[in-house]
């Protein structure tokens, strides 16, 4: 059977991989070297320089690409390293349409460092694709989309964005950090480009920071290789071996983060103290339907706000827990809350956050892979 007809649980473990070739290593071993001898200049076997290449971040780049089904991959020190080479795409003038409900780092990126070089950016919910439509321009070149988009769990119709790109010769990158490519596979509903913070659910033990892309084209595969190599953004070897690890266990890690979602979700929604939670696995979530049809399950990120909240109760709140650690980052094995306004979206003006509803008081669940008796335990006496 060839690799590419696996299923996913069996590419997970076995997708884009092979034995070492010098002594047969099952894993792909640590090179943990930054150059290669040759027999002659430009006599060698594949590798010349770390920067370029590394044979254990190329078994890391293959196993990515093979879960989303893409052709190339590329690994990245971050995933904010990993969207700046697509911005790197981009030049003076250019303009990039992107979801409005945005995490604070691509925010900034985006505002803070790509505006200053004339690229622009519009922001659109794109759950209105005549509204999207009517903001693009002779200057729009790239459509950015994040679903689920981050705190706000908002689901964005990959299909439906890509036949407006494609319309408009766009190229659509989407962040598919928060699915996984066991929940969703945008190439396959005709994304351009795919992103991961590898840092979160692919690696997921909080143990790396590390950056993806994969693409289907070859020549824009040969744009983004020559930008990683030159711009030089790229993972070393043991943070390549660990996330390839991780991908390992993929498949079961997010198969009991979706259960254990489910059940959090629906014990706040039951809760007398919450006001509003944001989970797209509830039916009367506005993108609810969006979501049964482009994923496989609703994932283990929640975000609620509690009933009469403010800063000062949500602070109050998320410095009570004791399972669930306070922390930055989401998609480890352990559970983590987080305040989006002071932490991850702490970027963004207070204005433009309140807009896409990011209020003071709202608090974001990574859900981990505990006994899920334990983690409501905990909430439990957290919103005492």
């Amino acid at each position: 059977m060839s690799k590419k007809e696996l299923k996913f649980n069996s590419k997970a473990i076995h997708g884009g991989q092979h034995p070492d070739k010098a002594y047969g290593a099952v894993m792909p071993p640590i090179y943990q070297t930054s150059t290669y001898a040759q027999s002659t200049p430009g006599g060698h076997k594949g590798y010349e320089y770390s920067r370029g290449a590394n044979p254990t971040r190329t078994a890391l780049e293959n196993a990515v690409a093979s879960l989303e089904n893409g052709n190339f991959g590329m690994a990245f020190g971050s995933g904010m390293a990993a969207i700046d080479a697509v911005m790197k795409l981009l030049g003076p003038g250019d303009e990039v349409i992107c979801t409005s409900d945005l995490y604070g780092g691509s925010y900034r990126l985006f505002k803070g460092v790509f505006e200053k070089f004339g690229v622009r950016f519009r922001f659109s919910d794109m759950t209105d694709m005549q509204e999207l439509a009517s903001q693009i321009n002779r200057n729009t070149k790239l459509v950015w989309v994040e679903t689920p988009t981050n705190p706000m769990m908002n689901i964005i119709d990959i299909k439906a964005v890509s036949k407006i790109a494609k319309e408009h010769e766009l190229l659509l990158a989407v962040d598919n950090t928060f699915a996984t490519p066991y929940l969703q596979r945008p190439l396959e509903l005709g994304a351009d480009i795919v992103m991961h913070s590898a840092t979160k659910y692919l690696a997921g033990h909080s143990d790396v920071v590390v950056g993806a892309l994969v693409v289907r084209d070859e020549k824009l595969a040969e744009q983004l290789y020559f930008i990683q190599k030159s711009s030089g953004g790229i993972c070393g070897p043991m943070d390549s071996f660990l996330t390839l690890r991780g991908i390992k266990t993929l498949h079961v890690r997010m198969q009991r983060h979706c259960e254990n979602g489910e059940s959090i979700a629906k014990y706040l929604e039951n809760h007398p103290k919450i006001d509003t939670i944001y989970w797209p696995g509830f039916e009367w979530h506005p993108n609810h339907e969006v979501a049964k049809n482009q994923m496989r399950g609703f994932g283990g990120m929640i975000s609620f706000v509690p009933k009469g909240g403010s800063y000062e109760s949500a602070i109050k709140i998320v410095e009570k827990f004791q399972l669930f650690t306070l922390a930055e980052s989401l998609g480890g094995v352990e559970s983590l809350v987080g305040h989006p306004a002071s932490m991850s979206h702490g970027s963004i003006p207070k204005e433009e956050r309140e807009k896409n509803g990011v209020v003071d008081a709202l608090i974001r669940l990574s859900v981990g892979i505990e006994d899920v008796e334990d983690l409501i335990a905990d909430l439990d006496q957290a919103l005492k």
